[in-house]
């Protein structure tokens, strides 16, 4: 294949998104993208790609996997309304996990305050010494 105007290497991508060559690998492992290559074996991507790389890193921030993004790429790619459901199902679900996270987390942090009030009151113990 030879590169024209449309098609960039792997750098270029990596330029452009901001996202590192090696995670641009790592989605296409996935299957978040896909790439043509060279008679020389370079990755070739799409002018579009740039735009996909930029929706795959705003849900890697949104705290999604892999295999949840895999599931809401075909959203961003068509029309159906039942992908869009199953984005919407799929979104909906996640924000869930995550609020079920942070509910832990913030349990978590209480108990290690009460632990380190605790902590505070024995040491204050060896300073009256």
């Amino acid at each position: 294949m030879t590169t024209s105007a449309t098609t960039m290497k792997i750098g270029e991508l990596a330029r452009l998104t901001g996202v590192s060559a090696r995670s641009l690998r790592y989605y296409e492992q996935q299957g978040l993208m896909h790439s043509t290559r060279s008679v020389g074996g370079q990755r070739h991507y799409a002018a579009t790609d740039v735009s996909r790389v930029e929706v795959i890193r705003r849900l890697f921030d949104a705290g999604l996997g892999s295999k949840v993004i895999a599931r809401l790429l075909p959203c961003v790619e068509t029309a159906d309304v039942e992908i869009a459901e199953d984005a919407f199902t799929a979104m909906v679900g996640e924000r869930e996990r995550l609020t079920a996270d942070i509910t832990r987390l913030v349990e978590a942090r209480a108990a290690l305050d009460e632990l380190i009030e605790g902590n505070t009151r024995f040491r204050s113990g060896f300073e009256a010494r």
